[in-house]
């Protein structure tokens, strides 16, 4: 019989090291391989750049980096260190505003930013019900301290849904809902529409006549007939600085039903005239002085907080929804916040910087940060930065509340991806003309848990392509470790 060889306590971790390094050899090749024949060689994606990044965090080891290092324009990926952010500073529930009582007929309102007053979204509005109930005069401090749209955002967009404006006070999502409620009167080439708006305090800003024009008005004199239906072909608009909406030709053929269109928030001035013409509340922008001088704060005079919602409701939705009003509000609740701290007010540039600075030192490479939702293209992060916050995300507030936070296969922006793979892939998207990105973690077959981003740009083809062709790998990394 032969006897065993002793092996003492060094050579045993030695030999283990050894063996894990040999394994995550074998495995980074492998993973090389399908990454190259799935990604690398995709028709489209092979058109511009790709970078991805894959970890294990239980043994601190990367399997697999292909220009991992490198910058690239994240979408809204950016959404990850945004949601990072309000994890670690907002709290467990929003602050909807402060109020201080001056006298017994005024109270000073501070807004917060929060984004949930009156969005359809939430059932329950704390803010809405103080404001009516007290009866005091209300005066609403401050203004938001930066521009109301993100740097590097595209301006011709300023009419979707997709890029409403910011400000400490949001209402309504900062959108109107407008909806056709048939014809007060038609002719042959014009007619009058009926519209529903949400709020209705923008119900007279719409032109009240869509004329056919003089392109259809040719059509049609061959077939009269036919002017009943195009006179429903009208899109609708809003001017580009102000509140006034344009009915517009809509050369698709696709009559008119209902539309969201951002407004003009104004500052808060837009949100004040709301809430008077539809809810009838005293309120107007100013502060209310108290001349008397104390060496501390007298008890009426002291700032009380009205709490809304779950902190963690907003970014599920933000999530889900790939919202980025959502995320444009919570830098402005942080930017509100910081006035409550003995600080000067910021800017999202200062805020930004401070958040980098004092909780992201250790960042593979330090991100291009610029705004909350990913709309500018000046941002730019690496696909290890991304694995970076995400990791940072699961050890700071575990791996539960990163489940409930991110979206999984076949829900939100996957709701038709990994329809076989739920509850092993949890992922934040990412979408702009010629960029793709997802970065999540997966458990795989084999019950490891691997963080990864995948970020690609300036590709010629369709963005579902590419989608198809990172969820390939995906399942292929689910399936195969």
């Amino acid at each position: 019989m032969k006897k065993a060889i002793p092996i003492n306590g060094c050579s045993f971790w030695l030999a283990c090291s050894l063996l894990l390094l040999c394994t995550a050899c074998s495995t980074s090749k492998k993973i090389s391989r399908q990454a190259a024949t799935l990604l690398l060689q995709d028709s489209v994606l092979a058109t511009g750049q790709i970078g991805i990044s894959i970890y294990e965090p239980a043994t601190n080891i990367y399997w697999y980096n292909y220009n991992a290092n490198k910058y690239f324009v994240p979408a809204s990926n950016v959404k990850l260190f945004t949601s990072y952010a309000a994890m670690k500073y907002v709290g467990d529930s929003l602050t909807g505003l402060w109020y201080q009582s001056i006298n017994d007929t005024t109270i000073n309102i501070m807004p917060s930013g929060d984004p949930t007053l009156l969005h359809p979204s939430f059932a329950k509005h704390p803010v809405l019900q103080f404001l009516q109930q007290n009866k005091k005069a209300k005066y609403v401090l401050g203004k938001y301290n930066d521009e109301a749209l993100g740097k590097g955002w595209s301006w011709d967009d300023y009419s979707d849904a997709f890029m409403t404006e910011r400000n400490t006070l949001p209402i309504y999502g900062n959108v109107v809902n407008i909806e056709l409620n048939g014809f007060k009167n038609k002719y042959q080439y014009a007619a009058v529409p009926i519209f529903k708006t949400i709020p209705t305090y923008f119900k007279n800003n719409i032109d009240s006549v869509f004329v056919l024009p003089n392109t259809q008005l040719k059509y049609l004199a061959k077939d009269t007939n036919k002017y009943d239906k195009n006179i429903s072909y009208f899109n609708i608009v809003r001017a580009k600085n102000d509140n006034h909406f344009l009915l517009t030709f809509n050369d698709e053929e696709k009559p008119f039903t209902n539309t969201q269109i951002p407004f003009c928030v104004q500052g808060n001035a837009t949100a004040i005239n709301i809430l008077k013409n539809d809810f009838d509340i005293n309120i107007q922008q100013g502060q209310l002085v108290y001349n008397g001088l104390y060496p501390v704060t007298p008890p009426h005079l002291q700032w009380h907080a009205i709490k809304t919602q779950p902190l963690d409701s907003i970014l599920q939705y933000m999530m889900y929804n790939s919202d980025n009003f959502m995320a444009e509000q919570v830098l402005v609740m942080l930017q509100q916040q910081s006035i409550w701290q003995m600080q000067p007010q910021i800017n999202t540039e200062t805020l930004i910087n401070a958040i980098v600075k004092n909780n992201l030192q250790d960042v593979p490479q330090t991100p291009i940060w610029v705004d909350g939702c990913g709309l500018s293209r000046y941002n730019l992060f690496t696909p290890q930065s991304f694995v970076y916050i995400i990791n940072k995300i699961n050890n700071e507030f575990g791996i539960e509340r990163v489940k409930k936070i991110l979206t999984t296969s076949g829900q939100g922006t996957l709701k038709n991806y990994y329809t076989n793979d739920s509850n092993f892939i949890y992922a934040k998207t990412g979408t702009l003309s010629g960029v793709v990105a997802l970065s999540g973690f997966v458990i795989t077959k084999k019950n490891k848990l691997l963080i990864f981003s995948i970020l690609t740009n300036n590709f010629v083809g369709k963005a579902r392509l590419a989608r198809r062709a990172i969820e390939k790998f995906i399942i292929t990394l689910i399936q195969q470790n």
